[in-house]
């Protein structure tokens, strides 16, 4: 457990985007004795205080136990966003591997578990104002990924009903960017068949302004300081997390000094599915269908109770991975590595 030293923290997830944010947070914290990330592949990367392990959380004979044996605290941030077309597949990892991580932290003893939850395990909610930590998680239930964040959030149920001793903290953040997730997020959501004009917006002469299209953005590094004020603290249950302000097509508008234009709904989601269903596109249409419904967060909780303010606008956070896409940014990380395309 934590000595003299300071914390000892494991991470599942290390080396994507939310995971190097979070290892090199810690790796720099004076309360953190060391960190453990784990990872499909070991990186070359070193930050201080930092020790690496191969696990794969699809896999039955991952030995968690003995990962997470003598940690104060398991950060799981794991998740598969692919393959779109294999649910079975993201289900695996995503749910089963997250079933195992909680049947390790019971194992071990693990005092204190953060479970990287998500804004897309929330129900449909409204666009013109904001809900908070209460609102329900039942996710939507055509898209994989809301419809495993959402299964998730019932399991996380269980386990504090059953294990009261062990604190835990869900983190609920916006979609997360930075600049050097570009090239990863470009792979995941966009294909290498994404045309190059998009990462730069000013050779665009209008920007389609779709129903319901408005939701929040935030910078990774802001949600990992969020996660490291979890940490230390005692606090347990869910934190919304999200930068202001909202981004719909107007406020993309006059970033871009580009002319929004009416796109309906259906027009649009045709569009995604006829490419989607050719696999040009990876993001699916049902993900899609989630983002128009998904609810603006209030963060009043994070504020207040982690003394977490982030330091990244919406529209900051943006141009910088606008400009990550156009550089092909990328770290020093199998899921992160950078390609420059278009």
């Amino acid at each position: 457990m934590s000595s003299a030293m300071g914390m000892r923290i494991v991470v599942t997830g290390a080396t994507g985007n939310v995971g190097t944010s979070v290892v090199r947070a810690l790796s720099h914290d004076p309360e953190v004795a060391s960190v453990l990330g784990l990872a499909r592949r070991i990186p070359d990367w070193s930050p201080p205080k930092t020790d690496w392990a191969a696990v794969d959380l699809a896999s039955e004979r991952s030995d968690l136990v003995e990962r997470f044996t003598d940690a104060d605290a398991v950060v799981h941030l794991a998740w598969a966003f692919q393959p779109t077309h294999d649910p079975v597949a993201t289900w695996r990892t995503n749910v089963l591997g997250s079933m195992r991580v909680l049947d390790a932290v019971a194992a071990a003893g693990v005092p204190a578990l953060v479970h990287a939850s998500s804004v897309g395990a929330y129900s449909p909610g409204p666009k013109d104002e904001a809900v908070d930590e209460s609102w329900p998680t039942h996710g939507w239930p055509d898209a994989a990924y809301c419809r495993e964040k959402a299964y998730l959030e019932r399991a996380l149920d269980t386990f504090e009903r059953d294990r009261p001793g062990t604190r835990v903290v869900r983190m609920r953040p916006a979609f997360l960017f930075r600049r050097e997730s570009a090239s990863e997020q470009r792979r995941i959501f966009g294909g290498r068949f994404l045309p190059g004009p998009p990462a730069r917006p000013e050779l665009l002469p209008f920007l389609p302004d779709i129903p319901g299209l408005r939701v929040q953005a935030l910078h990774t590094d802001d949600a990992a300081n969020a996660y490291r004020l979890a940490l230390r603290s005692d606090v347990r249950g869910a934190f919304n997390l999200a930068a202001d302000p909202p981004v719909d097509a107007r406020l993309l508008g006059e970033m871009f000094d580009a002319r929004p234009v009416r796109l309906p709904r259906t027009a649009a989601r045709s569009a995604i599915a006829a490419a989607w269903g050719l696999h040009l596109l990876p993001a699916s249409p049902h993900l899609f269908d989630a983002v128009l419904r998904l609810p603006l967060m209030d963060c009043t909780r994070a504020r207040t109770e982690l003394g977490w303010r982030p330091e990244h606008t919406a529209p900051e956070v943006l141009e910088e991975f606008l400009l990550g896409l156009r550089e092909g940014a990328g770290a020093r990380t199998e899921p992160m590595r950078g390609r420059k395309v278009g």
